[in-house]
């Protein structure tokens, strides 16, 4: 009998996933206690955020990201409302400092829920990764536009001009998605292997139970399924 590991991480492969997928084993509880902080610098245990209700939870690499600042604009394109039909929260941490929450969402235009986990301690316990593995087969993210040159150039650029210069977030950690709740029951997890290793948001969506379709190939429509 194989021994039991905690927590207990299943890593879902994009190529693999089929929507409908059963749920997986996850142990949230050694986590839940872990603070977060809204853009008020307010703490928040983790586990708020999925006891009553479905979560989509987007862990970023860091806020000056280029890949991760165009996955939230197209993660800022999700109604509201089809969020509120389902039934499901949307939310996104980062890992810098909770004063670049409000420059980062006016950047984006996100306008969903958002906290920050300045010490990396969900995503270290998580075991997300800290460093950027590549393969033959990988599909990089849709939503990202730039190139990795261009990318990293206007990342640069964007800590050299911000008001407090950092990299908001330590610049070698990765990110990933959990869909979790009601309660600690995780129902998929991906944990990203680099930048460009995002899950497509129309997956995540599905996965969650929004029964509609966002269409991100050119201005966002709902598409109803």
């Amino acid at each position: 009998m194989a021994e039991a590991l905690s927590p207990i991480t299943r890593q879902v492969a994009k190529e693999n996933q089929e929507i409908g997928t059963p749920s997986v084993d996850y142990r949230l509880e050694d986590v839940e206690d872990c603070l977060i902080y809204d853009r008020h610098g307010v703490p928040v245990p983790f586990k708020k955020l999925y006891q009553d209700r479905k979560s989509v939870i987007i862990f970023v690499r860091n806020f000056l990201c280029y890949s991760c600042k165009e996955y939230v604009e197209d993660l800022s394109k999700i109604p509201g409302e089809a969020l509120e039909d389902a039934d499901i929260r949307l939310i996104v941490i980062g890992q810098s400092a909770h004063r670049h929450i409000e420059p980062f969402c006016s950047l984006t235009g996100y306008p969903h829920e958002i906290y920050v986990d300045p010490e990396r301690c969900i995503y270290q316990k998580l075991g997300m990764k800290r460093e950027e593995t590549y393969t033959d087969s990988a599909h990089p993210s849709s939503h990202v536009k730039s190139g990795i040159f261009m990318g990293q150039l206007k990342s640069i650029w964007r800590a050299m001009t911000s008001p407090a210069f950092d990299f908001q977030g330590d610049m070698h950690q990765q990110g990933g998605a959990i869909i979790a709740g009601p309660g600690p029951q995780v129902n998929f997890s991906h944990f990203d292997m680099n930048r460009l290793d995002h899950m497509p948001i129309d997956w995540l969506l599905q996965l969650a139970g929004v029964q509609q379709t966002l269409d991100f190939s050119d201005k966002p429509k709902i598409l109803h399924v």
